[in-house]
């Protein structure tokens, strides 16, 4: 070997061993770190969706404190004001909007929705698929005790309305003792219109009663809510309520998934009821005259088949109303108006 080749060689050796003793280039790099999961989507609802459920609170709450203690025609116009005053397609959603906010009370259920947001890919098949089926929710562990509670919650309401509304129909025959009762109502053709008007408009909840149903939606000041678990089946409202629920414990139902989110709030069958609660309401007051049947068309077709409509969409019987005391016939409407109307209802009202 040459003196250069042997001198060359020695260096590179040299230059090796520095080079693993200093700064270790004998090791290949270490590759970089995954980026860390997105984080899992905190439980929301929209506020639109927030604001039908408090809508819908509002009329609920508005019209169970309807008084059948009437003393003056002003007095009636006041009540039959209230309980007119929902647009029927809006107090469903509005209703199915309330149900989602009641079903995220279940601890239980809530839980087993957010195991599937963990991960990224999983939280959106299974939101689409919920999306594509309201129904596919109902395979969902811990559903049962999620949908009592809507079932209890949005029955309640319906009793109440219910059980109002045959009070307020009694007092139409118990207020024909007081002369003011059997008076003629002035400007009828006015009243009409308002109720007609009233049904077409939509309502608004208060802010106070948005913020605490956001509070709920959130978890930050649940409900204080209990009720049995119910079997299947379910009713249209009670599943989209469920669906709604779901989407929301996914991450799913926040603003920028409302145009996938809303269809499930409309058009369920129970529509059909309220329409024709509402047709019968303006043929009752289409042909009544004294205050006394102006009580009567309230309580039998603004709050009563109200409530039998509500009490029907989530599946719940109907209560018994107390037996009358007293009853004085109510002559116009109950056979002009009323008689009617029934006769047509596909409901079978009482």
């Amino acid at each position: 070997m040459s003196p250069v080749v042997s001198v060359r060689r020695t260096l590179a050796l040299a230059a090796v061993a520095s080079c693993a003793i200093l700064v270790g280039c004998a090791e290949p790099a270490a590759p970089p770190a995954p980026p860390p999961p997105p984080p899992v989507p905190a439980v929301s609802l929209s506020s639109k969706l927030i604001d039908q459920a408090s809508a819908y609170r509002a009329y609920v709450d508005s019209a169970t404190q309807i008084s059948p203690d009437f003393t003056d025609g002003a007095s009636v116009a006041a009540s039959l004001r209230k309980g007119e005053s929902y647009e029927p397609g809006q107090l469903l959603r509005g209703a199915i909007a309330y149900g989602a906010v009641v079903a995220l009370q279940d601890p239980a259920f809530r839980a087993a929705v957010r195991i599937y947001a963990v991960d990224p890919d999983q939280r959106r098949t299974v939101a689409y698929d919920i999306m594509k089926d309201p129904a596919y929710v109902l395979g969902m562990k811990d559903v049962s005790g999620a949908a009592g509670l809507v079932m209890s919650a949005l029955g309640e309401d319906g009793k109440k309305l219910y059980l109002d509304g045959a009070a307020v129909k009694q007092a139409a025959y118990d207020v024909q003792h007081h002369a003011w009762s059997k008076a003629d109502v002035v400007g009828r053709p006015e009243r009409l219109a308002l109720a007609k008007q009233l049904s077409a408009t939509p309502i608004e909840g208060s802010p106070g009663l948005t913020s605490k149903l956001s509070e709920a939606v959130s978890g930050t000041d649940p409900m204080p809510l209990t009720a049995a678990a119910a079997s299947p089946p379910y009713s249209p409202i009670v599943v989209r309520s469920l669906a709604v629920a779901a989407l929301a414990a996914l991450g799913y139902a926040d603003d920028s998934s409302l145009a996938q989110v809303m269809p499930l709030t409309a058009d369920p069958p129970e529509a059909d009821c309220l329409n024709l609660a509402k047709l019968d309401l303006f043929q009752c007051l289409a042909v009544a005259k004294p205050h006394y049947e102006d009580v009567f068309c309230l309580g039998q077709h603004a709050l009563k088949d109200t409530g039998s409509c509500l009490l029907k969409g989530v599946g719940v019987a109907k209560p018994i109303p107390p037996t009358p005391v007293r009853a004085i016939p109510v002559t116009h409407v109950s056979t002009k108006a009323a008689h009617s109307t029934r006769a047509r209802s596909r409901r079978h009202r009482d």
